[in-house]
């Protein structure tokens, strides 16, 4: 929302936030329910062919969640007989589906807030999820006893903003997304939130 608010003020438009049911989102921008989609969406080849996305307002990397008494050998091997949980339908399940199918039992779940649940009850050994909502449940009550494993997993995904198929909104995006980078109001943003870089 920060960043929505910081774009529509350098691009000086006047913006109304709506919330959409995610399943709704291309198909109600497509039939101009609204102008753009600032909702964490991730760039992808299927998308692009019927959305025109600007440059990237950040990037996605995935990480992996245990708790904080055990450790973990993050590979085929050390995570051999593990159960490790993930949002469905998401790049956190399809990361853990091609890199440990066979490997780990594998959990997954309708909701995040439903992995979360049976991470702090112990029925999962680890969660693979995207990096910044983990960030946010690590500093509540529930995760106090979890931490990240291992590396973040730079799966080179790109969130940007999804306009309707030759829309000018791209390139005012685009430059509206660049400015507020290079005059420190994005990093202010950041700041509030997280303290590693999304960029």
């Amino acid at each position: 929302m920060d960043i929505a608010n910081a774009l529509c003020e350098e691009m000086q438009a006047d913006c109304e936030i709506v919330s959409q049911p995610w399943d709704g989102m291309i198909p109600g921008l497509r039939v101009k329910k609204f102008d753009a989609i600032i909702s964490s969406m991730s760039v992808t080849a299927e998308r692009s062919k019927v959305v025109d996305f600007s440059d990237r307002y950040y990037s996605n990397v995935l990480v992996m969640l245990g708790p904080k008494d055990r450790s973990f050998e993050i590979s085929d091997s050390g995570l051999k007989g593990l159960t490790v949980g993930a949002y469905r339908s998401t790049v956190s399940s399809q990361y853990l589906e091609d890199n440990f199918s066979g490997t780990v039992d594998i959990k997954l779940y309708d909701t995040q807030e439903n992995a979360y649940l049976d991470m702090k009850s112990g029925r999962i050994d680890l969660l693979v999820s995207d990096k910044c909502p983990a960030w946010d449940w690590l500093q509540s009550a529930d995760g106090q006893a979890f931490e990240f494993k291992g590396a973040d997993i730079d799966i080179q995904d790109k969130v940007a903003i999804a306009v309707r198929k030759g829309s000018d909104l791209k390139q005012a995006f685009s430059d509206a997304i660049s400015a507020i980078v290079a005059d420190g109001r994005y990093a202010d943003i950041n700041s509030r939130y997280f303290p590693f870089s999304i960029y």
